[in-house]
């Protein structure tokens, strides 16, 4: 498992769009399973997106799914997450995550014991 640095996130209308960025120093993330998860007030972490390392296959839970975009840049060490329609309900703070260990992608956003990173707020609200 990878340790990012999640920015790009802040404050949004609902209906608008964030696009987050996860930055690793690894020089290339070719071949890890990357994932972007989500922790609401007093909840615990979601996936929200996901995506292989092997062939690029995605995973996006029915909440997210047609709003969020997961892609990647393995030479850079980058993960990014395009959001749009944002809800209320989007509210939390986004992490990233990266592994070999997991390498199907509804397994990897089901996934737990990452060592989460300090994450980027995003907050939805009129």
């Amino acid at each position: 498992q990878l340790q990012f640095v999640e920015s790009g996130g802040g404050l949004v209308q609902p209906g608008g769009s964030l696009r987050l960025s996860c930055t690793t120093s690894t020089f290339s993330l070719d071949g890890y399973t990357v994932g972007w998860f989500r922790q609401a007030p007093g909840k615990g972490h979601d996936g929200v997106s996901c995506m292989s390392g092997s062939d690029d296959t995605t995973y996006y839970p029915d909440s997210v799914k047609g709003r969020f975009t997961i892609s990647r840049d393995n030479a850079k060490g980058t993960v990014y997450l395009q959001m749009s329609s944002l809800k209320p309900e989007d509210t939390a703070t986004y992490y990233c995550a990266a592994t070999r260990r997991v390498t199907d992608v509804q397994q990897m956003c089901l996934a737990a014991g990452f060592s989460w990173g300090l994450g980027t707020q995003v907050t939805v609200s009129s």
